[in-house]
């Protein structure tokens, strides 16, 4: 890529001015509320990788692990289709980390390992512990049987929620055994597959990922469909997703039924409510019709979702006027009486800035890294903390989607799946700390 030809991303700061952030993204926004537009050089051009794996900065380096088809400590081999991820600090300065896999029925290879939803599905998630030298000490399947795990999301408790990205039904699938379009919960100590217990209460529709506030223990998610909305999820009991909860979509007061794809300009705030899901479990596929009959906004196929510093960011991965996509920025009420304010933050206008942004996370050092989904050649993206966005990575495999970004700081590392032929990567360097 030659970045003098690539245009800056224009983020504006809109009325978000009296918003109270937390310091990176507080940054961000002010410097692009100043009207900046310089180009941005992140860590400066991409290198090529000889090994035709992965274009990186220089100074950069990664390890590839866990492919697809290879032998897993449990004996069964790496399944396909790595997706979805997350990294938690583990014992003796391990890092552990859950990685879903988008599989449908019939897809191989499979997850396997016993315990099984439905023994007729493919999808689950498996487990890799790495230790502080970014080499991988096992990996092992730990929830089976399940529908399309693309995404999910950590929990500040020590779990994965992996989240089934389908709806289907023994009634009109039969490739299918069970009803499907849960989320399910998988601890991060678990030595092999989990007894896999649907979370009813959370909704049964075409999940993508999901984030918990660590404070008010909300937890967010995405749905993707061209569609889709924006829920949230109230737990009865914290940290027991099994003991039910609230469910509800988000609504933009005083507009109803907006549908987000329309021309928004960036930097525009909307004051929001939410509005209940009296059924989060339907036989059919109606949660989303159910929040939009009641005023729920619509928003364009929903997939990744993050913790910023107070907020949250979410990718509507085909929104907006020039269905490019989007990220979102919701910040919270003070407590969950309050709707909050949800602002558009980021929207290209050209696939050369941004294509389809998909899967995203927040670096400890304060930059938002973003995964692309879109045509031709597939990047990882940073913006950094003065609102610029800038290259970080390029799959020089093939055309396949980056999935499961995700930092470790001890030491600090980003992990990443290419999704097919499904790689992880342990990519690390000189990252700027602030």
């Amino acid at each position: 890529m030659n970045l003098s030809r690539r245009h800056f991303l224009a983020i504006t700061g809109g009325s978000l001015t009296a918003t109270v952030m937390g310091a990176p993204l507080s940054r961000l926004f002010a410097r692009a509320a100043n009207g900046l537009s310089i180009q941005a050089e992140g860590y400066g051009p991409l290198i090529r990788d000889p090994y035709g794996l992965l274009d990186l900065p220089r100074g950069f380096q990664y390890r590839a692990f866990s492919h697809t088809g290879e032998r897993m400590s449990d004996g069964f081999p790496v399944p396909a289709k790595h997706d979805g991820m997350a990294a938690f600090p583990g014992p003796n300065k391990t890092t552990i980390l859950v990685r879903n896999h988008e599989l449908s029925p019939n897809q191989t290879p499979s997850v396997q390992g016993g315990n099984a939803y439905d023994p007729q599905c493919s999808g689950g998630t498996t487990t890799l512990v790495i230790n502080s030298q970014r080499q991988l000490i096992r990996h092992y399947a730990s929830l089976t049987g399940t529908y399309r795990n693309c995404a999910g999301g950590p929990t500040p408790w020590g779990s994965w929620i992996s989240c089934e990205e389908n709806t289907s039904t023994p009634d009109i699938d039969p490739a299918v055994s069970k009803r499907h379009g849960y989320n399910f919960e998988v601890p991060i100590q678990a030595p092999g597959p989990v007894h896999p217990q649907p979370l009813l209460a959370m909704g049964r529709f075409n999940h993508e990922a999901v984030a918990v506030d660590p404070n008010s223990q909300i937890i967010y998610q995405t749905e993707d469909r061209e569609d889709g909305l924006f829920y949230r999820f109230l737990p009865h009991q914290p940290q027991n997703l099994q003991a039910g909860g609230v469910l509800e979509a988000l609504k933009i007061k005083g507009q109803p039924q907006l549908n987000t794809k329309q021309d928004i300009a960036v930097g525009t705030s909307f004051p929001v409510e939410w509005v209940r899901i009296q059924n989060p479990d339907p036989a059919t596929d109606t949660v989303r019709a159910e929040g939009y009959a009641n005023g729920a906004a619509l928003f364009s196929r929903g997939e990744g979702i993050c913790l910023g510093n107070d907020e949250v960011l979410f990718c509507c991965t085909s929104g907006g006027a020039a269905h490019l996509g989007q990220i979102w920025r919701y910040t919270p009420g003070q407590d969950a009486t309050e709707g909050g304010t949800l602002t558009l933050f980021v929207e290209p206008n050209n696939p050369g800035i941004l294509d389809y942004p998909d899967n995203l996370t927040m670096a400890p050092f304060g930059d938002l890294f973003l995964c692309e989904d879109g045509r031709g050649e597939q990047f990882i993206r940073g913006i950094n903390q003065q609102g610029q966005l800038y290259p970080f990575a390029r799959n020089a495999l093939n055309d396949k989607e980056f999935a499961g970004a995700c930092f470790a700081t001890n030491p600090l590392t980003l992990f990443v799946n290419i999704q097919t032929p499904g790689i992880t990567f342990a990519i690390w360097g000189p990252f700027i700390q602030t």
